[in-house]
């Protein structure tokens, strides 16, 4: 797709950002108001290893489950107790910065979710060096199909990713469905502080091990795409709610909210919400509270989604921002 001369990137804010400051707002870990870096990302990773080896002794399980044949296909799936294929499933994608992190210790929200009977499904990819971006978004919507395809009478596939996790679930909003041979039952995505235009990454470290070219980084950019040749909503009525902290960064804050802009300018059913008083990692780690705005369930596995699809918002009003506030 030629995105070359799409819409009004050359004065993107983030292009009169220096290189050091550049590298620090696409740095969460520098974000954070609790607890310094270093100590923010060893208890993400403990309560991640802590919440994944609790589900996986405590709630009905099928591990490292092959969606595909290659050796990074595999996902975990945490079933609810009530016998049944027809629940609904919560799909998550763990983030990373597409070269960390892994689904043996994403299962943040397993144990409050399967208890309220959603099953949760929690994908691994082949992050950097060894994957790159085009092959992690395959490997999501190959991991997705899978899902529809053993579980065809499920109630509804809700898409979750978590920074890098939400880049690779929005990808799924431009997924061409026919070429995988069947269209999952989509019900929802929820995109947590999410990255949608990959080209500032291209000028940070965080490419050392991405290898992005420019044109990569707006092949595999759902902002650009639905600036460039906009894709109509397979289902306009599936809703797309993009959440960021309130203690992320400002370019994760711009990138969510223009998002979430273009999002309904092209017709799909998109909230935005900033969570109160979290950061980058809190956001996702709070899921493995029963009591976490994001884990109760009225009925959809997110009371947020919920609002949406009624019309109604929850706990939270939407938020309405100023040109150039960020």
């Amino acid at each position: 797709m030629d995105v070359s001369g799409a819409g009004g990137w050359d004065e993107a804010p983030w292009k009169k950002l220096c290189a050091e400051e550049l590298e620090k707002q696409y740095t969460p870990s520098k974000w954070t108001v609790r607890l310094g870096a270093e100590e923010t990302l060893k208890t993400f990773s403990q309560i991640g290893s802590q919440a994944t080896s609790k589900a996986r002794a405590t709630r009905r399980s099928q591990l490292h489950v092959p969606y595909g044949d290659g050796k990074g296909d595999k996902i975990d799936i945490y079933f609810p107790d009530v016998a049944s294929e027809a629940w609904p499933f919560l799909v998550f994608v763990h983030g990373g910065y597409w070269q960390y992190g892994s689904k043996d210790e994403s299962a943040f929200m397993v144990n409050p979710l399967t208890a309220q009977g959603v099953a949760v499904v929690v994908v691994a990819y082949d992050i950097a060096p060894k994957g790159t971006l085009d092959q992690m978004v395959d490997q999501v919507a190959r991991s997705t199909v899978f899902v529809q395809k053993r579980y065809p009478c499920n109630e509804g596939i809700y898409l979750c990713g978590h920074s890098a996790g939400a880049h690779l679930a929005a990808m799924m909003l431009l997924t061409n469905w026919t070429k995988h041979g069947v269209t999952p039952n989509l019900r929802g995505f929820l995109l947590i502080s999410g990255i949608y235009d990959l080209e500032p990454i291209v000028s940070t470290s965080v490419n050392a091990p991405l290898h992005m070219t420019l044109e990569g980084a707006r092949r595999n950019s759902p902002q650009w795409h639905l600036e460039a040749a906009p894709v109509k909503p397979a289902d306009p009525a599936c809703p797309v709610l993009v959440i960021v902290g309130q203690h992320d960064s400002p370019e994760f804050h711009r990138q969510s909210r223009e998002f979430y802009q273009t999002l309904c300018t092209r017709g799909w059913k998109a909230s935005f919400e900033e969570l109160h008083d979290v950061d980058h990692f809190e956001i996702i780690w709070n899921l493995t509270q029963e009591d976490d705005v994001l884990n109760q369930v009225e009925p959809w596995p997110f009371p947020l989604v919920a609002a949406i699809h009624s019309g109604q918002h929850g706990p939270f009003s939407p938020i309405e921002f100023e040109e150039g506030s960020f």
